[in-house]
């Protein structure tokens, strides 16, 4: 390895986010020298170097990877379905799915491989994308530690947002169904929001995701309650087939993707789920993790997005359970039921965020008071996105912004960028056609990005305005 300086490039504190509470075997920094790096006698393999206290099952991760995909998106899919048609919704969410899963087992791929490269057991999505570069063209490996940055601030700022909708989402549901059962209670949503922050704070301080599968497995029966019921009312009286659009208008497509990426998206706990495996190498490959999962999930969006909008139509609202009646005990229960799912997703969604706090108090000098520091921390952020969505119970508008603007980047564009980048020296296949697909993917990424952030801030400049006329009616009379 040559000895000049500049050739070598440094990162620091690479460290796994396979245990987020400070496992042994990852407090040592790592230093990238480089990508032309000698190796040892025997090749290193980070699978045997992980260092996991309480390891993830592959059922349990398959649990969790479904938990992060099925989520509040789901009940939007009519909505979607409404923007596309009949037709082009199912082809549309095929593509979709298909490249979701694909863009994940880019990440994956790549992480696994730069773990060997960098002789690190795991690595983060932030670090992934911050060592690709590291290890890919000379040119660009200074650049390792800037990307690796711009990721981890993208993933705090959506995922912080996202919680935030978590609640808004609660509260909400919580004030629908207790506004027809105890019309005397007449609590705000900025009141039910309120009253999720100890159990949210509890839940939070889960630090391990082995003890989250319980909670990921109650959730996914839950809600598959809630699909229980809501299939119920959607296949009641189905109306023709040959009522609905069947394909609308090209100018509407570009809704229907960004709503479909934006629901299935579960980039940012990718990398967590698959560093806690007992097992990684089962995360990618058939029947893996990844596939069994997403089988699961996109066929599961195609069915509600196609029946939902054969039974309401045009009149199908941003989350379908909002169609269900509201006379029917039943359809209330299915309010109740999803706004507990959405509660006991909100530890899993924030191990996102954490992965980056964590890995900044790694660095420091002592690890005196880690415990406190740890529970002063989680109960901020969650404090924080109660007292944000309290303060604005309208911010499904603005979270909506941020996520089109974010996953739409962490979910298909920084995937296609880091694996052009860490291929770039090692071969793009014949004709390039790495190259030329991950160009597609960028392409799509800038549709949805620009697609949902003008719906985003058209719906936004009208929720506005109509307040700001409501309020002037209400003042002159």
């Amino acid at each position: 390895m040559s000895s000049n300086k500049k050739e070598d490039a440094s990162v620091d504190n690479f460290k796994s986010t396979a245990d987020l509470t400070g496992n042994p075997g990852f407090k040592s920094s790592l230093s990238i020298a480089s990508k032309d790096v000698v190796c040892d006698e025997k090749p290193y393999n980070p699978f045997e170097h992980r260092q996991i206290e309480h390891p993830t099952t592959t059922l349990g991760a398959i649990l969790h990877f479904l938990k992060a995909c099925l989520g509040t998106g789901i009940l939007a899919m009519p909505a979607a379905f409404k923007n596309s048609g009949l037709v082009a919704g199912t082809i549309g969410t095929l593509l979709a799915g298909w490249l979701c899963t694909h863009t994940v087992a880019m990440v994956v791929g790549t992480a696994q491989e730069l773990c060997f490269a960098a002789k690190k057991p795991s690595l983060g999505y932030a670090e992934a994308c911050g060592a690709a570069f590291t290890y890919g063209p000379k040119k660009l490996q200074s650049w390792g530690g800037v990307v690796r940055t711009i990721v981890d601030y993208s993933m705090v700022s959506t995922y912080f947002s996202v919680l935030c909708v978590y609640i808004v989402f609660i509260g909400s549901s919580f004030k629908e169904v207790f506004d027809v059962m105890f019309p005397e209670l007449k609590l705000s949503v900025q009141a039910y929001c309120a009253l999720t922050l100890v159990p949210l704070v509890l839940i939070c301080q889960i630090r391990n995701l082995k003890y989250l599968v319980p909670f990921s497995a109650l959730a996914n029966l839950l809600i598959l309650c809630v699909f229980g019921i809501t299939m119920y009312f959607i296949f009641t009286d189905l109306p023709p087939v040959k009522d609905r659009e069947m394909v609308t208008s090209v100018t509407q497509w570009p809704l229907f993707f960004s709503t479909v990426i934006f629901a299935m998206e579960g980039i940012g706990v990718v990398m967590p789920i698959e560093n806690e495996m007992k097992n990684p190498k089962r995360f990618l490959g058939c029947p893996g993790v990844l596939n069994v999962a997403m089988v699961i999930v996109i066929s599961l969006y195609a069915v509600f997005g196609f029946f939902g909008y054969v039974q309401y139509g045009d009149d199908v609202k941003g989350s379908i359970t909002l169609n269900l009646p509201e006379d029917y005990i039943i359809a209330q229960s299915a309010k109740l039921i999803m706004a507990i799912v959405m509660f006991l997703s909100y530890a899993l969604q924030m191990y996102v965020p954490m992965e980056m706090i964590n890995r900044m108090l790694q660095k420091r000098k002592t690890q005196s008071y880690n415990n406190l520091i740890q529970v002063t921390i989680r109960t901020t952020l969650v404090t924080a996105t109660v007292a944000i969505a309290a303060a604005f119970p309208n911010l499904e508008l603005v979270i909506s912004l941020a996520g089109a603007i974010f996953f739409s980047t962490l979910g298909l564009l920084f995937p296609a960028i880091i694996d052009t980048v860490y291929r770039w020296d090692r071969g793009l296949g014949k004709f390039n056609y790495v190259l030329w697909k991950n160009i597609f993917i960028c392409i799509i990424s800038f549709i949805v990005l620009i697609s949902g952030t003008y719906v985003s801030v058209v719906a936004m400049i009208e929720d506005f305005s109509s307040g700001h006329d409501s309020s002037l009616n209400e003042t002159l009379t």
